[in-house]
């Protein structure tokens, strides 16, 4: 129970990443608030959560919007009595791979404004909340993409460089009040939001040949490094970005 009855905002829990931490968070004696774009895939989170026996809410937000961010904010800790946890796993993430002269202004502003737009307004809105209970853990996903460069990826690649830039510079200002901020890079990981690009011929094969672990990254994969950075076990880290990637960003 290493989250006892800490409240933990976990952000895209409808599917996937999201959603496999915010049950393993459950496991370990946290109230969550499931917070998705489609209600109905955070509420299907929340009966989850519930049935381990842990408070859930469901919240449906956009978190490319401020004023739907601080509305998730202010509901999530006057219905669960406050804020400790915060987990940046909103994104988009099922792009096809373009040269970056064909990328349009238009695909550019979208993933900035969910990507890394969505992790600034987040952290701004839970921060009153954290300060108020004197600590507070933020952990934002960022992506192993950065590392790599990913060619073909460019937006994506640059709003998660962004994310691991943002996570450095907040740890400083709030290293004050006690937040740890810390983030996380995945590597390739299967979830539904990759199902066009696994069926992509050759794009499995390339993505397991190049780990040093040799086999397919799954969510479960990722729960353990964000449960550290989200327990009191990590309250002298912050600042850094955990690499679980299965070896290949090596530095």
């Amino acid at each position: 129970m290493r989250l006892k009855d800490k409240v933990a905002i976990i952000t895209g829990a409808g599917r996937g990443i999201g959603k496999t931490v915010a049950l393993a968070f459950a496991a370990n004696g946290s109230d969550i608030v499931a917070v998705d774009l489609a209600l109905s895939s955070a509420e299907a989170t929340a009966e989850e959560v519930k049935a381990l026996g842990r408070r859930a809410l469901a919240v449906k937000c956009d978190v490319s919007k401020g004023d739907d961010v601080e509305r998730m904010a202010k509901v999530s800790a006057r219905e669960l009595g406050g804020i400790d946890i915060l987990i940046n796993n909103a994104g988009i993430a099922d792009i096809a791979p373009k040269p970056f002269f064909q990328v349009t202004e238009e695909e550019w502003d979208r993933i900035m404004s969910v990507n890394l737009k969505g992790v600034f307004l987040c952290c701004k809105a839970v921060f009153p909340f954290m300060k108020e209970r004197g600590k507070g853990k933020i952990v934002n996903i960022s992506s192993g993409t950065h590392f790599l460069g990913a060619p073909g990826l460019i937006h994506y690649a640059s709003s998660k460089g962004g994310v691991i830039g943002l996570t450095r510079t907040l740890s400083r200002e709030l290293g004050d009040y006690k937040i740890n901020v810390n983030s996380v890079a995945p590597g390739f990981t299967i979830t539904e939001g990759v199902a066009a690009l696994i069926a992509t011929p050759g794009v499995d094969e390339m993505a397991v040949g190049r780990r040093s672990i040799k086999r397919r990254q799954l969510p479960d994969d990722l729960v353990g490094a964000i449960l550290f950075l989200s327990s009191d076990e990590s309250d002298f880290m912050t600042g850094q970005t955990l690499v679980v990637d299965g070896g290949v960003a090596l530095h």
